[in-house]
């Protein structure tokens, strides 16, 4: 099995699709990877070679990936939140960020409806 950057990848997907579960690396992103490592795009994680493997990770090295990268992530949201900027209060009050309406939809930064008792007269 194939461990690069603390990810194990799936023996059984390609490794263009396969270098894709590693946070930070996307299908533009592998595909690079791949052609600077010399690695053919449709062959199988299970069928790299020694050679192959440490090539592709000499490549992943150069790229922020993983633990690395979600920490910068975490810290720029916190930088936002300090200086009190409009995303950061977003982000503060866990609300869409970029400009999404709210009357209807964000369920998924909302949470769960909370029902609200109406006054009776």
């Amino acid at each position: 099995m194939a461990r690069i950057a603390g990810i194990d990848l799936p023996k059984n997907k390609r490794g263009v699709i396969g270098l894709t579960y590693i946070y930070g690396i996307g299908r533009s992103t592998s595909q690079k990877i791949l052609a600077t490592a010399g690695v053919d795009e449709s062959i199988k994680v299970q069928d790299w070679n020694d050679d192959q493997l440490s090539a592709i990770r000499n490549a992943v090295n150069e790229i922020k990936v993983e633990g690395a990268l979600r920490s910068e992530v975490q810290l720029n949201i916190k930088r936002l939140m300090d200086i009190g900027c409009q995303r950061g209060i977003r982000h503060r009050a866990g609300l869409p960020l970029r400009g999404q309406r709210t009357k209807n939809n964000s369920r998924t930064r909302k949470g769960r409806r909370k029902t609200v008792a109406n006054k009776k007269k």
